[in-house]
C-alpha cells in the first residue's frame, strides 16, 4: 500500500487564488489600521482557503507487475545457412530459461518466417506487432537472434527498452556471390542488349583467387563455359536467338566452402520482339479491298511497307509518253532476287501473270517460303482464270487448287471445327456482336494441303492455312473482306482476322497453333498448352534438382488446355509435351534473403545505437544479463542490459479528508471570534 495528499478544490483555483490575493489585501489593510486581531484573522482565512482546496489523505492498494522480455527467433532462408538455424534455436532456449528465472520476469518468444513475396526477414514488422499487443510499460528489453540481415529497418519501431542483436555469424564464413543489373525485359531481336554482371566474394573468402568459371545457358540448352575476372563488373553482350521469352541461366559453380550456392545463379527472362516487321504488298490491279490491306498493314506503326499496284502492264499499248507517266517503274529484279529475304510476309493481292514477273522470280519467290518466308494469296477472279498464279512454279507451295469456277452468291462466312481451335480464327465470334455480313463473291477451290480454317458458299473453302518447308502460305480464296470494313449487313471482324491472318504468317509466338508455355505468378506457374488435336497428353515437369512431375491438361477453350503447377523451389522448370518443350524461371532472379549472406549487425545499427543495446556473436557463447537504469549503456563486454520497469497495477484507491467538515467550521469559528474579542478588549 501507498499513501499520498491529494487536492480535490471545491473550486476552481484561478477562484481559489483571488480569493487567496484578496486575504493578503485584507491583512494588508488591518495591519496599516493596527488593528490588533489580525493574526486570528489571518489564520481564519487560511483555514478557509485550505477547506477550499478539499485535501485528502488517498491510500492505493497496488499489485507489482514483471517486466516483459521479447525474444525475436529469426527462421528466415537465410537462418537455414550452414549451423544457423540449430545455432539459433539452442540460443532461444538456454535464454529463455535464463530470463525466465530472473526475478519478476516474463518471456514472449517471436518467430520470424520468411516475408512473402520475396520481401525478405521483416523483424521490425514482427517487433511492431509485438509491442502493440503488449503494455510499453513493461517491456524491460528485446533480443534478436538472427544474421542481422534484416528488409525492414524503415519500420522499426519507438522501443521503449533496450534492443539487442546476437548474431549467428562465424569469422570464417565466405560466400561466393553472382548479381545480374540493368537486365531488360524486353529486347530487339538481331540486336545486342548488354547487361552487367558480377562475381564477388563477401566474407573470409580464400586469397589469391582472381578469376572464375561462369556457365551461360539459354532455355535450358547445353551451357558455355567462360572465365570470368572476380569482383569487377562485366559488360555481357547477348543476342537473342528468337522471339517471344528466352529464359538466360548464369551459373558460377559452387565453391568448397562457401556458405551457400544459392546465389550462384541468376535467371533472366527477357521478351525478344521484331524491331520492323517489312512487308510487300503487290496489287494486280485496283480494287475497293486493296486500300483494306494498305490500311491494315499502315496502321501498324512496327511494319515497313513496300506496297505496288500494276496500273500499266509492260504489253499495254495507249500511246500515253513514258515521260507524261508519274508512275515509277516495278523494281522487280531488285525485290525478287536481291532483297527478297529482307521481306517478312510477301502478299499478292488479286495479282495474276501480266509478263511483269518471270517464271524466275516466281520460282524464287517459292524458294523464299520454303526457306523461311511468308506468302499470303488474297484471290480474285484472276486465281480461276488461264493467267493464275497457280499455274507457275509458285504451284507447288499453294494449298489449294482452283477449279476455274468463280461462285457470285451471296454467303456468310464460317469458322470451322478446326479453325476453332486455331489461333488466327479461335474466337472470331467473340471478337464481333453480331452476325457476320455475307460476302459476294468466292473463288471455288479445292484444298490440296494445310488446314482449312474458314468455309464459304455450300462449306468450300475459304482461308486455308499451310506450312511449306520452313515457311508459311495462306490462301484467302475471297476479293470481299473489304465488306465487313465497311459495314455491309453489319460488318464483321475484318481488322482483327486480317491481323492475326499477317502476324500468324510472321510467326509471331502468340500465334503458334502448336505451342507449349507457362505463365509464373511467384512460385505457381499456369501451363498452357495450345494444340489443333482434340487431346492431349499430360505435361511433363523437370524441376530445377533434377525431379519429374507429370500433371494432366483440362481443355479450358478449343484448342486450348490448362493446368496449375506450384513450384516447390526456386529455379529453371522444364516442361515436356509431345514435341512440345518450354523453360520457365520461378521466383526471383536473385531472392533477396540470399543477396547478402555473411551475418552482420550494420543493418540495425541506427537501432541499436538508439535504445543503448549492442551486438554480439553467439559463437562467443550467450552474454551475462544485467539491470541498468533507464538512459544508460545498456552493453558491454560479455553482457547486456534489461531496463527494470516497476510497473504496478492499483487493485483499489480509497480517499479520506484530512479534516472533517464540522471540525473544519469549529475551527474558523473560533479563529474569527478570538480575533473580535481581542479587538474588542482593545
Amino acid at each position: 500500500m501507498t499513501g499520498s495528499v491529494l487536492f480535490d478544490p471545491l473550486l476552481p483555483w484561478p477562484l481559489i487564488a483571488a480569493l487567496g490575493v484578496a486575504l493578503a489585501a485584507g491583512i494588508a489593510l488591518a495591519l496599516w489600521r493596527g488593528l490588533s486581531g489580525w493574526p486570528l484573522r489571518a489564520l481564519a482565512g487560511l483555514a478557509i482557503l485550505a477547506a477550499l482546496s478539499g485535501p485528502v489523505y488517498q491510500v492505493e492498494n497496488r499489485e507489482p507487475l514483471s517486466d516483459i522480455v521479447l525474444l525475436l527467433e529469426d527462421r528466415s532462408a537465410s537462418q537455414q545457412l550452414a549451423d544457423r538455424a540449430a545455432t539459433t534455436s539452442q540460443a532461444a532456449e538456454d535464454l529463455a530459461a535464463h530470463l525466465t528465472a530472473r526475478p519478476n520476469t516474463e518471456v514472449r518468444r517471436i518467430p520470424i518466417p520468411d516475408g512473402a513475396d520475396n520481401s525478405g526477414t521483416q523483424a521490425m514488422t514482427a517487433l511492431a506487432e509485438a509491442l502493440a499487443e503488449e503494455p510499453r510499460g513493461r517491456i524491460a528489453g528485446a533480443i534478436l537472434l538472427s544474421d542481422g540481415r534484416i528488409h525492414d529497418t524503415d519500420r522499426a519501431p519507438d522501443l521503449p527498452a533496450p534492443l539487442h542483436l546476437l548474431h549467428t555469424g562465424r569469422e570464417t564464413d565466405w560466400d561466393r556471390r553472382l548479381t545480374i543489373t540493368n537486365a531488360p525485359a524486353f529486347a530487339i531481336l538481331g540486336e545486342e542488349v548488354t547487361m552487367t554482371l558480377t562475381v564477388t566474394d563477401d566474407g573470409a573468402a580464400p586469397e589469391g583467387v582472381t578469376t572464375v568459371p561462369l556457365d551461360i545457358s539459354i532455355d535450358g540448352e547445353e551451357p558455355r563455359r567462360f572465365n570470368v575476372p572476380l569482383g569487377r563488373d562485366i559488360d555481357l553482350p547477348l543476342t537473342l536467338p528468337h522471339g517471344g521469352r528466352n529464359v538466360l541461366q548464369f551459373t558460377t559453380p559452387e565453391a568448397p566452402g562457401e556458405l551457400t550456392d544459392r546465389n550462384n545463379t541468376a535467371l533472366v527472362q527477357i521478351n525478344g520482339v521484331r524491331d520492323r516487321l517489312s512487308v510487300l504488298l503487290v496489287s494486280g490491279e485496283p480494287h475497293a479491298g486493296g486500300r483494306t490491306w494498305r490500311n491494315l498493314l499502315k496502321s501498324d506503326s512496327s511494319v515497313d511497307l513496300v506496297h505496288f499496284t500494276i496500273l500499266r502492264p509492260p504489253a499495254k499499248q495507249d500511246g500515253v509518253p513514258v515521260r507524261e507517266l508519274s508512275l515509277i517503274a516495278f523494281p522487280t529484279r531488285e525485290l525478287f532476287l536481291e532483297k527478297i529475304d529482307d521481306f517478312d510476309l510477301i502478299i499478292f493481292d488479286r495479282y495474276k501473270r501480266r509478263g511483269i514477273l518471270p517464271s524466275l522470280y516466281l520460282d524464287n519467290v517459292r524458294a523464299y517460303v520454303e526457306q523461311g518466308g511468308a506468302v499470303l494469296f488474297a484471290a480474285g477472279p484472276d486465281f480461276a482464270s488461264a493467267d493464275s498464279l497457280y499455274r507457275t512454279p509458285i504451284q507447288s507451295i499453294v494449298p489449294a487448287r482452283p477449279t476455274a469456277r468463280v461462285i457470285e452468291q451471296r454467303y456468310r462466312p464460317a469458322v470451322t471445327d478446326l479453325g476453332q481451335r486455331h489461333p488466327v480464327t479461335a474466337g472470331l465470334e467473340r471478337e464481333f456482336d453480331g452476325e457476320w455480313g455475307r460476302w459476294m463473291r468466292q473463288i471455288d477451290v479445292e484444298q490440296t494441303s494445310g488446314d482449312m480454317v474458314m468455309t464459304g458458299q455450300d462449306d468450300r473453302p475459304l482461308l486455308v492455312l499451310d506450312r511449306v518447308g520452313e515457311g508459311r502460305v495462306a490462301l484467302l480464296a475471297s476479293d470481299h473482306a473489304w465488306l465487313w470494313n465497311r459495314g455491309y449487313e453489319g460488318g464483321g471482324p475484318q481488322l482483327e482476322l486480317l491481323r492475326r491472318l499477317a502476324h500468324w504468317m510472321m510467326k509471331e509466338p502468340e500465334l503458334e497453333e502448336e505451342a507449349l508455355w507457362a505463365e509464373a505468378t511467384g512460385q505457381k506457374m499456369r501451363i498452357i498448352r495450345r494444340s489443333l488435336s482434340d487431346t492431349v497428353g499430360p505435361v511433363i515437369i523437370t524441376t530445377p534438382s533434377g525431379d519429374t512431375v507429370e500433371r494432366d491438361l483440362d481443355e479450358v477453350s478449343p484448342g486450348r488446355f490448362e493446368t496449375l503447377f506450384d513450384g516447390p523451389e526456386i529455379g529453371l522448370y522444364r516442361l515436356e509435351n509431345g514435341d512440345q518443350t518450354a523453360v520457365i524461371g520461378l521466383g526471383p532472379a536473385a531472392p533477396v534473403e540470399f543477396e547478402h549472406t555473411i551475418a552482420s549487425a550494420t543493418p540495425l545499427h541506427p537501432m541499436l545505437e538508439r535504445t543503448g543495446g549492442g551486438a554480439m556473436a553467439l559463437e562467443d557463447g550467450l552474454p551475462r544479463i544485467r539491470d541498468v537504469r533507464a538512459g544508460r549503456p545498456a552493453s558491454g563486454r560479455g553482457w547486456i542490459g534489461l531496463t527494470p520497469r516497476n510497473a504496478f497495477e492499483t487493485l483499489s484507491v480509497t480517499q479520506t479528508p484530512l479534516l472533517p467538515v464540522w471540525a473544519v467550521l469549529a475551527l474558523i469559528a473560533a479563529l474569527t471570534v478570538g480575533g473580535w474579542l481581542r479587538e474588542g478588549r482593545r
